[in-house]
């Protein structure tokens, strides 16, 4: 069954470095959560807020060890008044063997505020 694992993490600022490093740390935690190998990823879609222009975060999936033919996808989020500035989402769509409810959902930094419910589950 396809599930999808949801993610999401904040940056103290708009650095590629910061980017590419906190990606690869959420993508890294929602797979291990999920005990989750990378064969049984169909493909990852990765989404910023609009205050995030320095780098694709699709990038740091690409230079892991093993990823490199995981199907990755980069796209800005709407621009919402208010909303959490300087966030990256992530949806990985993976085979995995555990109901809806069971999936492990990580919201990491301050997107613990996104949903706060989920993210007390833990």
């Amino acid at each position: 069954m396809i599930r999808g694992l949801r993610g999401a993490i904040t940056i103290e600022s708009d650095k590629p470095d910061l980017v590419w490093n906190e990606t690869a740390r959420l993508v890294r935690e929602v797979v291990a959560a999920n005990n989750v190998e990378i064969d049984d990823i169909a493909s990852i879609l990765i989404s910023t807020t609009p205050d995030i222009t320095s780098a694709f975060p699709a990038r740091a999936v690409r230079l892991m060890d093993g990823w490199q033919y995981v199907p990755v996808m980069c796209t800005h989020e709407m621009d919402v008044p208010n909303a959490l500035p300087l966030c990256i989402r992530v949806l990985i769509h993976a085979n995995v063997e555990v109901a809806q409810k069971d999936v492990k959902h990580l919201y990491l930094n301050d997107a613990v505020k996104l949903r706060p419910d989920l993210a007390q589950a833990k």
